[in-house]
C-alpha cells in the first residue's frame, strides 16, 4: 500500500472487492443477502441463557457530538408534563392526565448504521448507479434505509480486539487493525467469522471516553480497521460491521491525505452496512467472563422513508 498514493489504492481495492451486479442491478440491500433465512435460524438457535444486552450509547444532549457537519447531540423537549396534568391544563375529563415528547436530531448523532445511500465513489452510489440520481432533496430514491428494516437480525459475533491486542483493554488512538489482528482475536475467542455474520468490533475507545471525558472522540483521532482490511470485508461475506468509534476505520488515515477511504470501498463498492458508536462493553464483559462471543443479533434501523442512515439500539441475547 503506498501511503502518498490513496486514490490509487482506493481504486485498486474497488475494482477487486467490488460487489455491484452480484444481487442483480436493482438490489437495494448489499451485504445484507448474505445472511438468509437459514443463516438467521442458525443465529436464534444461539440463544441459551435469554440474557440480552443493550449495544446503544445513550440518546441525550451529553453525548459525543461538537456540531461537525452540522451534527448535534438529541434535543428532547416535552410537549406535555406531569405539572400540566396535575394543573389541570390538558383538558381530559375525570382525572386523566399523560405525557408527551419529541426529539430532535441527526441521524447518525449516536449509536447509529450508514445506509448505502451515504457515501459515494467518484459520483458513483452503490451498484454502480449515479449519486446524483440516488440521493436528493427528497432523500435516498433507491437504497433508502428503510428496506433494509425487516432484515437486521441473525448471529452476531464480538470480536474484542481491545482485549485481545491491546493493553488493559484499550486500543491507542491511531491503533490500525488488521486483518491478522482481526484473525488473531477470533482465534483467542475460539469463534469463526463468516458469511451472513453481524460483527462487532471492540476498541475500547468508547470506555475511555467515557473515563476521560469525549474530548476529540466525534471526528477525531481513533483506533479503527486498517484501509488493509478491505479483503477481508469483501471475502469474509459478513452482513455487517459495527464498531465502538465514531468512524469505524483507523484515525488518523493510513493514507498522507485522505478521508475514510475504507468507507469509499466499504459502502459504495462492498455494498457492506456499517455501524458506529455502538456499545459492546457490557456484552463484552459477559462474552469474557464465559467464554462465549456469538449471540443472537438483532439491530434494525428504524425505517425511515429515504434516510441514509438510522439510528439503532441493538440488543445482543446470549
Amino acid at each position: 500500500m503506498n501511503r502518498h498514493d490513496a486514490e490509487g489504492a482506493i481504486a485498486e481495492a474497488a475494482k477487486a472487492y467490488s460487489n455491484w451486479g452480484r444481487w442483480g442491478e436493482d438490489d437495494r440491500l448489499g451485504t445484507l443477502n448474505f445472511l438468509d433465512e437459514g443463516t438467521r435460524r442458525a443465529g436464534a438457535a444461539l440463544v441459551r441463557r435469554g440474557v440480552g444486552f443493550s449495544l446503544s450509547q445513550s440518546f441525550d444532549m451529553t453525548g459525543p457530538q461538537k456540531g461537525w457537519r452540522r451534527r448535534t447531540n438529541p434535543v428532547h423537549t416535552m410537549l406535555d408534563t406531569g405539572t400540566d396534568a396535575a394543573l389541570g391544563n390538558q383538558g381530559f375529563p375525570h382525572g386523566f392526565g399523560g405525557a408527551d415528547d419529541v426529539i430532535a436530531m441527526p441521524l447518525q448523532c449516536s449509536t447509529q448504521w450508514d445506509g448505502l445511500g451515504h457515501i459515494f465513489d467518484h459520483g458513483k452510489a452503490w451498484n454502480g448507479r449515479d449519486a446524483e440520481k440516488v440521493v436528493t432533496s427528497d432523500g435516498d430514491l433507491v437504497t433508502g434505509i428503510e428496506h433494509m428494516a425487516p432484515y437486521v437480525a441473525g448471529r452476531g459475533v464480538l470480536l474484542d480486539v481491545g482485549r485481545v491486542v491491546g493493553e488493559d483493554g484499550e486500543l491507542p488512538d491511531g491503533f490500525a487493525i488488521t486483518e491478522e489482528h482481526l484473525t488473531a482475536t477470533a482465534e483467542a475467542h475460539g469463534v469463526s467469522v463468516g458469511r451472513g455474520d453481524i460483527v462487532v468490533v471492540r476498541t475500547g475507545q468508547l470506555a475511555r471516553a467515557r473515563r476521560e471525558g469525549w474530548g476529540d472522540y466525534a471526528g477525531g483521532p481513533a483506533p479503527g480497521l486498517s484501509f488493509t482490511t478491505a479483503g477481508w470485508l469483501h471475502r469474509t461475506e459478513i452482513a455487517a460491521i459495527a464498531t465502538d468509534t465514531w468512524g469505524f476505520e483507523v484515525r488518523p488515515n493510513e493514507f498522507a491525505h485522505a478521508f475514510q477511504p475504507l468507507h469509499q470501498v466499504a459502502i459504495p463498492n462492498i455494498g457492506l452496512l456499517i455501524g458506529e458508536m455502538w456499545d459492546p462493553d457490557a456484552l463484552a464483559e459477559d462474552c469474557a467472563a464465559d467464554g462465549v462471543y456469538e449471540f443472537w443479533l438483532t439491530a434494525a434501523p428504524l425505517p425511515i422513508t429515504g434516510a441514509v442512515g438510522s439510528p439503532v439500539n441493538p440488543v445482543a441475547v446470549k
